[in-house]
C-alpha cells in the first residue's frame, strides 16, 4: 500500500516503479485503489494551494511568540510550515479513507461479486404488456426486459454493499446466466484503465474483475453492472439496449 501511495503522488523510486506498475496492471482492485489515491492526492494539493487563513496565521504567530525564537527560524516560515503540516495531515486522512474504501464507498468489484451469487426471490414480471422494463428497479432506475434477445429473468437477489442497497436480477438463456446489478446512491468510482466504449453518449467500461468480463455504466446517476456468460459485444448490446428503445 505504501508503494501504491508513492506511485500515485510521484515519489516512488524509479527502481520500484516497473514492478509496482506491473502488479497494478494485473489487478483491477489495485487499479481502483490507485485511481482513488490519485484523487486524494489532487484534493490534498488543492488544499495546500489555498491561501493561509488569517485566523490560522494569528494562532500560529501566537504559538511562535510563546515558544520564542530559539530555533532561529524566520517569522514567515512558521505559518508556511504549519499549513504544510495541516495539508499533510489532511492528505493522510483522505488517503486512509480512500484506500480503505471508507463508509459508503463500495466498488464496482463489490457489485460484480454480488452478481455471481444465487437468486433469493422469484423472477419479476414485465412492467406491462410489451414493456421493455421489468416491474422492479432501484431508486427509479428500472431493470430491462431482455426477452427480445432471448434472455428471461430467473430470479432476484437483494443485498447491501458497504451500507448501500443493491439489487441483482438474474437472466438465463440456453443454459447461460447473466447478473445485472443496480447499486443505490451516488455512482461508484469507475475502474481505472478499463476499455471504454461510448454508445449514444453513455460511457460503458469493460474491465476484467477476478477473471470475469464486466460491463459497468451509469443510468439515472446509479451504477449498473452486467456480467455473465456472454461476449463483450453481447454484454454491451444488452447493457445499452434500453437507451435506444421506447419506454
Amino acid at each position: 500500500m505504501a508503494d501504491l501511495c508513492a506511485l500515485a503522488d510521484g515519489t516512488l523510486p524509479a527502481e520500484r516503479r516497473a514492478e509496482v506498475e506491473a502488479r497494478v496492471d494485473a489487478s483491477p482492485e489495485l487499479q481502483e485503489l490507485l485511481e482513488r489515491q490519485r484523487r486524494a492526492v489532487l484534493a490534498a494539493q488543492s488544499l495546500a494551494a489555498e491561501d493561509v487563513p488569517a485566523s490560522l496565521q494569528a494562532r500560529v504567530e501566537a504559538q511562535r511568540r510563546a515558544l520564542g525564537a530559539r530555533r532561529g527560524r524566520s517569522r514567515r516560515l512558521v505559518p508556511r510550515l504549519a499549513l504544510a503540516g495541516a495539508a499533510a495531515v489532511a492528505a493522510a486522512v483522505v488517503a486512509a479513507v480512500v484506500l480503505s474504501g471508507g463508509p459508503g464507498a463500495p466498488t464496482v468489484a463489490d457489485a460484480a461479486r454480488l452478481a455471481t451469487q444465487t437468486p433469493t426471490a422469484p423472477a419479476p414480471p414485465p412492467a406491462g404488456k410489451g414493456q421493455t422494463r421489468l416491474a422492479i428497479g432501484v431508486e427509479g432506475v428500472a431493470f430491462p426486459n431482455l426477452a427480445r434477445y432471448g434472455w428471461e429473468p430467473l430470479g432476484v437477489r437483494h443485498g447491501r454493499i458497504d451500507g448501500r442497497d443493491a439489487t441483482v436480477v438474474f437472466y438465463g438463456k440456453d443454459g447461460r446466466r447473466l447478473g445485472y446489478v443496480i447499486v443505490a446512491g451516488a455512482g461508484l468510482s469507475r475502474p481505472s484503465g478499463a476499455q471504454a466504449k461510448y454508445i449514444r453518449r453513455v460511457e460503458y467500461q469493460t474491465p476484467r474483475l477476478n477473471g470475469r468480463l464486466v460491463v459497468t455504466w451509469r443510468r439515472g446517476g446509479r451504477t449498473c453492472v452486467l456480467l455473465g456468460q456472454a461476449t463483450r459485444a453481447e454484454l454491451l448490446k444488452l447493457a445499452s439496449w434500453p437507451l435506444s428503445q421506447p419506454r
